[in-house]
């Protein structure tokens, strides 16, 4: 039997309902490990770590943790990409293949990084079956995408590019800066401001992840049959190829080092939320300029919203950022933006509360509405008052 699962860290007494709250997905929502982190105005109210980093219950989550956090790494690239808007680097409305010729492509020549980054240049997925393992490989994922035909006509439309989503804004960033994009996110991004926030891990960060727990079946290699175009599409945004969402393959060393940034960013949630402390502030922390602040106020503000031809339902998005929604609310006023990831695990900020908040979680829970990070969310607004 799995010992009772520790927790430890610190909360201020004025959020002491969220250690409440952390400790209720231990007993009541199958936590196997996490943590969660707050920050307000520029102190960190709540800094809790719990459960177990393997899935034998063995081994304590300990305070520098790290666990795959899925799509909450668009985030994290949204902001690179502000940050580059913002020093005139990037022109968010530049055809794509200004910077990367092969993209213009079964008429994609006009599509632009603002249509990628506001998930409207109809690329959600790839039609042709690929290899198991062909996700591992930035140059191959891309060489596919290029070659592809949208599954819409771009701009009028949006479908949420699960995992498309980092190979295409990864394929310019690295155009425009001569930099990987792990390695400029590491150089430009995270690293400035000591946010413990990751894409493609190496050396002693691969000694500290936590193992995932997913009990899902692997789905087929072979591409499924008898399916509508929409419905292709949709099965293929998470299939294809068929560990492209981590299953089978997110507790290998091969999936923890690759450069997936839609899908396999690993952070603390103490590293998460440095990052959305910056953006809470107008994207400036300890008088380093992370993002110029029109760049991220353009990237933060609705760009679509509406019905999602991946979804199957509504969701809203700035540029790379999600924004909030009655059904999900990310943050306590209408200012908030963050991202979530597959299992519950997010981060995001409320700039008019000056809150910064991040959950990581390492068991897959219900994507949309999950209980573990609602019940942590609605502690921290709690305290507002």
């Amino acid at each position: 039997m799995r010992a009772t699962a520790p927790i430890d860290g610190t909360v201020d007494a004025r959020f002491a309902s969220v250690r409440d709250a952390f400790r209720e997905n231990f007993t009541s929502h199958n936590e196997l490990g996490g943590a969660v982190c707050v920050v307000v105005e520029g102190i960190v109210v709540v800094d809790l770590w719990g459960g177990f980093r393997d899935l034998d219950g063995t081994s304590p989550w300990e305070r520098d943790t790290l666990v795959d956090v899925f799509s909450v790494g668009k985030g994290l690239l949204a902001t690179g990409v502000a940050r580059l808007v913002g020093q005139g680097v990037i022109d968010l409305d530049a055809p794509i293949a200004s910077v990367w010729p092969e993209f213009a492509a079964n008429d994609k020549g006009h599509v632009t990084l603002r249509h990628v980054l506001s998930h409207k240049a109809g690329l959600p997925s790839i039609r042709r079956r690929l290899a198991p393992g062909a996700m591992l490989s930035p140059e191959l994922m891309r060489g596919a995408l290029a070659g592809e035909a949208p599954w819409w006509a771009p701009g009028t439309a949006h479908g949420y590019h699960v995992n498309t989503f980092g190979f295409l804004v990864g394929a310019v960033v690295e155009r425009v800066t001569g930099s990987r994009i792990g390695a400029y996110l590491r150089d430009e991004v995270t690293g400035p401001i000591g946010a413990d926030f990751h894409v493609g891990l190496a050396g002693a960060d691969l000694d500290r992840v936590a193992e995932f727990r997913w009990a899902l079946d692997v789905p087929p290699e072979v591409e499924p049959e008898g399916l509508e175009d929409l419905e292709l599409m949709r099965y293929n945004a998470y299939w294809n190829p068929s560990g492209h969402s981590g299953l089978g393959v997110v507790n290998t060393e091969a999936w923890r080092r690759a450069e997936h940034p839609s899908t396999n960013a690993h952070a603390t949630a103490r590293g998460v939320a440095r990052l959305y402390d910056a953006l809470a502030r107008g994207g400036s922390v300890d008088g380093h300029e992370l993002v110029e602040p029109d760049a991220l106020r353009e990237a933060s503000t609705e760009s679509v919203v509406g019905d999602d031809l991946v979804l199957g339902r509504p969701s809203r998005f700035g540029l790379g950022f999600q924004l909030t929604q009655p059904e999900r609310p990310i943050g306590r006023t209408s200012s908030g933006f963050g991202h979530f990831g597959a299992g519950g695990s997010v981060g995001f900020c409320d700039p008019d509360e000056s809150l910064a908040f991040a959950y990581v979680t390492s068991d897959m829970g219900p994507r949309w509405q999950n209980p573990r990070n609602r019940g942590l969310t609605e502690a921290v607004f709690s305290a507002f008052g």
